[in-house]
C-alpha cells in the first residue's frame, strides 16, 4: 500500500487574459479569458504558465496566473 501523501492531487488552474489596468487584476473582457487548463501539480502548471507568458510577452496587458485550486477545495490543508 502506498502512502496517501504520494497520491495526493494538488490541482492548479492556469488562466489568463488582458488586463484593463496594469495596476490591478481586472480583466478587459471576461468572455476572452484563456483557460489553459487544470494541472495535477505545481510543476506542470508552472510549465504551462511559462509557455503562455512567453507566447504573449509582446502584449504588456496580457497576464497569466496559477490558482492553487487544492487550497480552495481544502482550505485547512497546506
Amino acid at each position: 500500500m502506498t502512502d496517501s501523501s504520494e497520491n495526493k492531487q494538488l490541482l492548479h488552474l492556469v488562466f489568463g487574459g488582458e488586463l484593463s489596468n496594469l495596476e490591478q487584476v481586472q480583466f478587459r473582457d471576461l468572455d476572452k479569458l484563456d483557460i489553459v487548463g487544470i494541472f495535477p501539480d505545481y510543476a506542470s502548471a508552472l510549465t504551462a504558465w511559462k509557455a503562455k507568458a512567453q507566447a504573449t510577452v509582446d502584449n504588456a496587458h496580457m497576464r497569466y496566473f496559477i490558482v492553487h485550486m487544492h487550497r480552495l477545495l481544502n482550505p485547512t490543508e497546506k
